[in-house]
């Protein structure tokens, strides 16, 4: 499972506009735009090269995106315009990857940071739930 964290990313990625969805492919454009995921699945597998995807193994922001838009996970669109033009990629350096650290830096003056942390357990919960298989293979 993904740092639960990584939600409030992927939010961003959508209410930025950073997510071109495709048949059976997603690109997804990194907060800083200095790069561009591919999110690639065939029912159930997902395959991206986003680090946290490749490396470690679970689903990083760009997958979480995709299900999202998908509508395999809940997505509340009013507040997802709180998290609009954050600089994941800055913050998450910043504060060396403490990405709890780095969510709460973004929130610090927004007053619906309390709706953003239940919505982010209940999109994580319906996570846990589904049988999801990441992969480092491309071609699905």
């Amino acid at each position: 499972m993904p740092p639960i964290e990584k939600i409030p990313e992927a939010y961003s990625a959508i209410v930025d506009g950073r997510v071109e969805m495709h048949e059976d492919h997603a690109l997804v454009t990194s907060s800083d735009h200095s790069k561009v995921y591919l999110v690639k699945w065939k029912e159930n597998t997902f395959y991206s090269n986003d680090n946290a995807t490749y490396w470690q193994g679970y689903p990083g922001y760009p997958v979480l995106a995709v299900l999202l838009l998908q509508g395999r996970l809940p997505y509340n669109e009013d507040l997802a315009k709180h998290l609009k033009g954050i600089n994941w990629h800055d913050l998450n350096k910043k504060y060396k990857r403490d990405y709890h650290q780095a969510l709460e830096k973004a929130l610090e003056n927004d007053d619906h940071k309390e709706a953003i942390f239940t919505e982010m357990d209940r999109v994580y919960h319906v996570l846990e739930a589904m049988d999801l298989t990441v992969t480092r293979k491309k071609n699905l």
